[in-house]
């Protein structure tokens, strides 16, 4: 059904968040926010789409097969993946104010990450070679980060990508079936500077199946003292949408034997582009016991290719 009515609950469960072209269609409007959005493409063989930004900037990323983005006089041929649970994919910025055309000779489906932003930055194109591949955590916290959008972190450090954008920051993370990440859990809902980053955030969810059985995840969002109140406990499922404005988030718990993978679209209004948390007072000692534990050793699933694939 295509509605573009608020939604009811921060739980948008697979279909409810339909609009026209798209599976997925979260917006500021229909989000009750200011900056962040989601958009998921799917497109048949041969299938196309144009894209108005508007007054946002998007990132066009391959959730399964490959595309062709035209826009701003420029040709990117996007090499894409099979799925999220088989490889890093190459991704094209696409600026605000701008027109683009979609297309896929093969079919896809296409995730389309978006912040209203001020800035117009040049449309370009983002390799899978370029896409910085994290672990974090240790043990049954052990997690995969594909940091293709990621803000470059405050006072330098090893996470993040440091891909320029205005407003917009995105993170891929895998978990492996059986654990938890978004631990522990951690907010930004406030501005402080050097300390934390006021930034809404979306989590867009696909599990993977196992034994020809859908699998399931779980995601825990906890009223922080500031902004709505957000409570969630949900249980997700593939094309779920979970929207948090406020908060502490975590943790995304995988079940046994499916891993889990989300998408991060993140955005707010301060000028500085950072991903700055701060962890629940009651949970953060967890960071002290990773040192002792090795890394889950089925991470990473995947590592970024070698080579750009063009």
């Amino acid at each position: 059904m295509t509605t573009t009515d608020p939604f009811p609950g921060f739980h948008v469960q697979a279909g409810k968040a339909a609009d026209g072209p798209y599976a997925v269609d979260i917006d500021p409007e229909r989000a009750g926010w200011g900056y962040s959005s989601l958009r998921v493409l799917d497109l048949p063989p041969g299938g196309s789409h144009s894209l108005a930004t508007g007054d946002s900037e998007w990132i066009v990323l391959p959730l399964s097969g490959g595309c062709t983005v035209i826009a701003e006089g420029e040709t990117f041929e996007l090499h894409g993946r099979e799925s999220v649970f088989s490889g890093v994919s190459d991704f094209v910025y696409l600026p605000r104010d701008s027109h683009a055309q979609i297309a896929s000779g093969a079919g896809g489906r296409f995730a389309l990450t978006g912040a209203r932003c001020e800035r117009r930055l040049p449309a370009r194109y983002g390799p899978a070679s370029a896409v910085p591949v994290e672990l974090r955590g240790s043990g049954n916290c052990s997690r995969q980060v594909n940091n293709f959008g990621a803000a470059a972190p405050a006072g330098g450090g090893k996470s993040g990508g440091g891909f320029e954008c205005d407003k917009l920051i995105a993170v891929e993370v895998l978990t492996p079936g059986g654990n938890w990440s978004s631990y522990p859990p951690h907010k930004h809902d406030q501005c402080r500077p050097g300390e934390e980053s006021e930034l809404e955030e979306i989590y867009y969810f696909e599990i993977a199946e196992a034994h020809g059985n859908e699998g399931v995840g779980y995601q825990r969002v906890s009223p922080s003292g500031h902004g709505r109140g957000t409570d969630v406990l949900a249980e997700v499922r593939s094309g779920d949408t979970v929207l948090i404005p406020d908060g502490w988030h975590g943790p995304s718990i995988a079940a046994p034997g499916h891993d889990m993978y989300y998408l991060n679209v993140m955005a707010g209004p301060e000028a500085e582009r950072a991903w700055l948390i701060r962890d629940h007072p009651d949970h953060s000692w967890i960071r002290s016991t990773w040192p002792d534990q090795p890394v889950d050793p089925r991470l990473p699933l995947y590592q970024a290719p070698a080579g750009d694939p063009r």
